[in-house]
């Protein structure tokens, strides 16, 4: 007996996906296939093949940075040399580590241990200020846990410590390729495990970061070296800036910087300091020998539920193109980006803002004045799409000497980039700044510049097509340029204006009314089961405004269309979300992720517009229903 088809008004998804999904075969190195991540191994195959030629001498590119991303593909494949050192090349900085006695010495070195990509006891980054995005902040915050979330640590969570389990056996066994003795190893590990612990009860949880406008939280520098005393936050900012050294720091995580004492104290500075040397050395196992870089990567095959590494070359071509992200996302853009594409979907950019606009002024439960102000951020929002134009000076300075080891070279390269982000602090914002490279598979909203990046990879099929009709391209890549634009509207962007300063721009009774709808949108999602896990609203309310907002403004756009095809629209915005997932990386992405799952993304949404009803005939009998009492469209 044939199995029934799935009818599309009861699962969009399923009824455009499932074939697909029944012989679709997830890559054994990745964690998903489908969407995004068929795209992503489609632009890896090209790169990879391209390094290739360029390695064999075979193809040659008029950008200079590239040679040097090349020369480190190089050396990422030059085994022999890293099985024969083994895990020589990261001793010297581990016996930097286990020969500091006191915080007084650790403080003499923390400036060097910042840039050699040591944890210190608390983490220090540069960004732009959200209260003046023309400047740039010193950020402070906790250190990192090794669980995915706080949430892992709770006692009736079995995934943590099933988890920590993982991470203790491999720890364990790279710990045995170290010069400590059986009963030192054992005592680092332990260590290890007990600091992680004292570190998650002070640190945020993923549902705290999600809100991330609440980061700005400026202290000034005497009042937080006085809550992370004895570690002296003022000598490193002095080693690191002289007299320019930063008056006003932005902590990030309060809690963690106020209670750091409960982690950080001159009495369990040996238990930070075997926390630090495992850390160091598992980090470093990525650019060490095979047998170690394999080990290294046992935790994350866990967490993802991925059984295989990649292969070498792919690891090779994924560490060139990481660390040399720009040049390598141009020449990706100018290789395999047309203009022709490119001018086709600006002007679709630039039609969605229009639309936008018009649905701002249309908005029944914001004030004039409030409006006005909206449709000012969406004007000044800056398109970059494909990839930008210029090559920024960083990229040119990431020399390394081609006789050092992989791990010496690592350890150059990134703390070259460390002290180029540090050095922002000192210098006004650069708002031509991509956060995208051009081969990335994806597209994001900058609330401090409030600009939208497309990168290159993004603008394919089923995203977009000169090939596709204009109703599936909306339901493609219209419906992410709409869901990036909305993200300047949602319960994070909604707090910047249109300079990408922290502001308060709304009527109070405007603000209540649009947290009204957020509270449907939360309560629309939450707690719907998947996989034996349940949605959090809260955590992925940000995303799920983003995702109302695209589809809103692209059907608004789908009714001025003479050949308009609603049932292609939607059904092309089912196919962009179309993901098959592990079991193990579903899991940790219901909670970690500030994205409603894929399917859900597809089936959920259109229930909101009469547009889905409409084209597919769906009435109260249908799964796809919802009353029109609970449909929501904020934007």
């Amino acid at each position: 007996m044939s199995e029934a088809k799935v009818r599309i008004q009861d699962d969009l998804y399923e009824a455009v996906n499932g074939e697909w999904l029944k012989t679709a075969v997830i890559p054994e190195d990745r964690p998903t296939t489908g969407g995004f991540s068929v795209l992503d191994q489609e632009v890896e195959k090209i790169m990879m093949a391209d390094f290739r030629a360029f390695a064999a001498g075979e193809k040659s590119s008029d950008i200079p940075e590239m040679k040097y991303a090349v020369a480190l593909y190089k050396k990422v494949l030059d085994t022999e040399r890293r099985n024969r050192e083994g895990i020589d090349p990261v001793l010297p900085l581990l016996r930097k580590l286990r020969a500091i006695r006191s915080v007084e010495e650790l403080n003499a070195l923390a400036c060097e241990l910042l840039l050699q990509g040591v944890d210190l006891p608390i983490q220090m980054d540069v960004t732009p200020d959200m209260a003046d995005a023309t400047k740039h902040a010193f950020i402070v915050l906790g250190p990192d846990i090794i669980l995915p979330d706080t949430s892992y640590y709770d006692e009736d969570n079995p995934a943590g410590k099933q988890l920590l389990g993982v991470y203790g056996d491999m720890a364990a066994k790279v710990l045995a390729f170290t010069p400590l003795t059986e009963e030192e190893q054992k005592q680092y590990l332990e260590d290890t495990l007990a600091y992680d612990a004292l570190i998650a009860k002070k640190v945020k949880s993923q549902l705290e970061w999600s809100e991330y406008y609440k980061c700005h939280n400026p202290v000034a520098v005497d009042e937080v070296a006085a809550q992370v005393a004895p570690f002296d936050i003022r000598k490193l900012l002095v080693d690191l800036y002289g007299e320019n050294a930063p008056k006003t720091l932005i902590v990030y995580d309060p809690k963690a910087i106020r209670e750091m004492n409960a982690y950080f104290s001159a009495e369990n500075l040996g238990l930070y300091l075997h926390w630090a040397y495992v850390k160091t050395l598992l980090k470093a196992t990525a650019f060490l020998s095979e047998d170690l870089a394999a080990l290294g990567k046992t935790y994350s095959r866990a967490l993802r539920g991925v059984d295989e590494d990649p292969s070498l070359e792919k690891q090779a071509y994924r560490t060139a193109s990481d660390m040399y992200e720009e040049p390598v996302g141009v020449y990706y853009g100018r290789s395999y980006f047309g203009e022709e594409a490119k001018k086709d979907v600006v002007d679709l950019v630039k039609k969605i803002i229009e639309t936008y606009k018009l649905r701002m002024r249309k908005n029944t439960f914001l004030a004039e004045d409030t409006k006005e102000k909206a449709i000012r951020k969406l004007s000044t929002i800056e398109i970059k799409m494909g990839y930008p134009d210029e090559i920024k000076e960083i990229w040119s300075k990431l020399v390394f000497d081609e006789n050092a080891s992989y791990f010496e070279t690592m350890q150059t390269l990134c703390a070259i980039r460390i002290q180029d982000t540090l050095k922002k602090a000192l210098k006004p914002v650069d708002r031509t700044e991509w956060l995208m490279p051009g081969h990335m598979v994806n597209a994001c909203y900058n609330p401090s510049a409030n600009d939208i990046t497309f990168p290159a990879a993004i603008l394919q099929k089923p995203f977009y097509a000169l090939s596709q009709s204009v109703s599936e391209n909306l339901g493609g890549i219209g419906a992410v340029i709409g869901h990036e634009i909305s993200h300047a509207f949602d319960n994070n962007g909604a707090n910047f204006d249109e300079q990408g300063n922290l502001k308060n721009w709304w009527k109070e009774e405007d603000f209540a009314a649009f947290q009204e709808l957020t509270k449907g949108m939360i309560e629309q999602f939450d707690g719907i089961e998947f996989h034996g896990g349940k949605v959090n609203g809260e955590l992925t309310v940000s995303e799920n405004i983003a995702d109302n907002g695209g589809m809103g403004v692209t059907l608004e756009i789908m009714h001025t269309l003479p050949d308009a095809d609603f049932r292609a629209y939607f059904m092309n915005w089912a196919r962009v979300w179309c993901q098959k997932a592990r079991e193990e990386y579903i899991q940790l992405l219901l909670s970690n992720d500030v994205h409603s799952p894929t399917a859900l993304r597809a089936n959920m949404m259109p229930r909101n517009f009469p547009e889905w009803y409409e084209a597919f005939g769906v009435t109260e009998k249908d799964k796809m229903y919802i009353p029109p009492e609970k449909r929501i469209s904020i934007w």
